[in-house]
C-alpha cells in the first residue's frame, strides 16, 4: 500500500486511547499494510495505528527478523525483571531517555481473520511491545519517564527544529 506520514507529539491522536478493530474487511487490511509499510522504513522497530493518524488498537514491529502487525493487543505478561533502556519514539523524533521497562513482555490479539496471534520477545521486541501497546492506550514513553526525565525531556523537545513545525 504505502508509506504513511507520521504524526508527532503535539497530536492529540497520541494521547487519545484507541477503539478496538471490530470489522476485519479491506479497510482494516489497508491499515494493515499501510503499518507494515510504514515500519519497514531503516531504523524503525514498531508503529502504532495512532503515529499514522487512526485511533484504533493496531501495531506493526520489524525487530531482528521478526516482523508482523498485532489487532487489539493487550499485554497478558511481563517479566518481574527490569532493566533501564535508552528509549526513542517515531512521535518524538531525535531524542531518546532512560526508560524502565520489564525485560521480557507477551501480548495476545487477533490477526486479519480475526484468529488469536501471541507475540512474545525479550530485549529489543519486549520493549516494542511495551512501547506500541502503550500508543494504544493513549501514552508515550515520556509519559513513563522519572519526573525529571521527564522535565528534561519536554525542554529538549520544545528546543528541537520539529517540535513547532510538524
Amino acid at each position: 500500500m504505502a508509506m504513511r506520514e507520521l504524526r508527532y507529539f503535539g497530536d492529540p491522536v497520541l494521547k487519545s486511547p484507541t477503539d478496538p478493530v471490530t470489522t476485519f474487511g479491506a479497510s482494516t487490511r489497508a491499515l494493515v499494510e499501510d503499518l507494515l509499510d510504514t515500519v519497514a522504513a531503516p531504523g524503525r522497530a514498531g508503529l502504532a495505528a495512532p503515529q499514522i493518524g487512526v485511533g484504533v488498537r493496531a501495531f506493526s514491529y520489524d525487530v531482528a527478523g521478526e516482523r508482523g502487525y498485532v489487532l487489539n493487543p493487550e499485554i497478558v505478561e511481563t517479566s518481574d525483571e527490569r532493566e533501564e533502556i535508552m528509549e526513542g519514539c517515531l512521535s518524538v523524533p531525535e531524542l531518546s531517555f532512560p526508560t524502565e521497562r520489564a525485560v521480557r513482555a507477551t501480548v495476545k490479539g487477533v490477526d486479519l481473520r480475526n484468529e488469536p496471534v501471541t507475540v512474545s520477545g525479550s530485549g529489543l521486541l519486549a520493549q516494542c511491545l511495551q512501547h506500541e501497546v502503550d500508543h494504544l492506550d493513549g501514552l508515550l514513553y515520556l509519559d513513563r519517564l522519572t519526573p525529571q526525565r521527564r522535565k528534561q525531556a519536554l525542554r529538549a523537545a520544545r528546543s528541537t527544529d520539529w517540535f513547532w513545525s510538524r
